[in-house]
């Protein structure tokens, strides 16, 4: 039971903290709502392009963010790569290198198929 005394005692902290945070919010909170921006579908001061909030995208959009995501998450296995080089010596060099060249010739190959490239059509 000892072990579970710290995770008991983490567990009350954080309902406590997030009640208090919670109750301060409402406390403090902007009480005045103006009717007329308040009321738009977007409040970063850009008007709706068109009145249909259902409009379909290009699946060029969609390409562009699984590509992105795609390099991104690809790109965060060279940080422990990085952190222990001198431990892989030869071997993890030309494994990095491999792993390289088939992320150079991915991006090549989207970048070729512009699949990198998005324009909106607007009418």
């Amino acid at each position: 039971m000892n072990n579970y005394f710290y995770f008991f005692l983490f567990f009350i902290f954080a309902l406590v903290l997030s009640a208090g945070l919670l109750f301060f919010v409402i406390l403090i909170r902007y009480r005045r709502v103006k009717i007329g921006d308040k009321c738009m579908v977007y409040e970063c001061g850009v008007d709706p392009l068109t009145e249909n909030a259902r409009e379909s995208y290009s699946i060029r959009f969609y390409l562009l963010t699984l590509v992105f995501i795609i390099f991104e998450v690809e790109t965060v296995f060279l940080f422990p790569w990085a952190v222990i080089y001198d431990q892989l010596k030869l071997f993890g060099f030309i494994e990095m290198s491999i792993f390289l060249a088939i992320l150079i010739f991915g991006y090549i190959y989207a970048w070729r198929s512009k699949a990198l490239e998005f324009r909106r059509e607007i009418e």
